[in-house]
């Protein structure tokens, strides 16, 4: 009876470690295909935002003021910056060609690194940098602006900015571009197999 008892035993063990592992294969799986998702809807935030200063979409950018009708994609936001330790170099950039270009090449290769699933590693430093300089622009810590009124800050730290940023490290640990993407046959190149930080 013994040995029967033990036999059992060990049967449900070995079944419950089979169930378990299924599990976790499906729960794997279904974190993949999230991440992916996560990843393709945040591409579009950034591309979005792109298109929407190069042609002018009448979203957050007029027509008149379109990149590709000589309007200045950064001006409008760096020069209403308000507040904060970098007010002043902010004005002082703001309608420059250089910071201009930086800018949109930045939303535009963060974009598409994001859609294609392709160098997830260098578009998470690109936009945590841009995402680190457009919240000290904003700067939540202060509760009040330069001319005295209310900051209308809802968190003095953690703001989008620094959530976008968190998620586009996060994208970029879990190589999210495998699934949705072309990062598996990235990752195959021997020239990224080489350099991976160009994962």
């Amino acid at each position: 009876m013994a040995l029967d008892h033990d036999s059992t035993t060990r049967a449900r063990t070995a079944t419950g470690r089979a169930e378990t592992a299924g599990r976790q294969v499906v729960d794997g799986a279904a974190f993949g295909r999230a991440v992916a998702v996560l990843r393709l809807l945040i591409s579009v935030t950034f591309l979005w935002a792109f298109l929407d200063k190069a042609f002018g979409w009448g979203y957050a950018t007029p027509s008149s003021r379109a990149w590709v009708e000589g309007g200045s994609p950064a001006k409008g936001f760096l020069s209403g910056v308000a507040v904060g330790p970098l007010e002043s170099t902010f004005h002082s950039m703001a309608g420059q060609v250089w910071v201009d270009w930086v800018f949109m090449l930045g939303l535009l290769g963060i974009g598409c690194a994001l859609a294609t699933g392709v160098g997830l590693r260098v578009a998470a430093v690109a936009g945590t940098v841009m995402m680190a300089l457009m919240w000290a622009a904003e700067w939540p810590p202060a509760q009040h602006l330069s001319d005295g009124t209310p900051s209308m800050s809802t968190n003095p730290l953690i703001d989008y900015h620094v959530l976008y940023a968190a998620v586009l490290i996060v994208l970029a640990i879990a190589s999210a571009g495998r699934i949705y993407g072309l990062g598996r046959t990235w990752e195959r190149l021997p020239f990224v197999a080489r350099h991976r930080w160009l994962l």
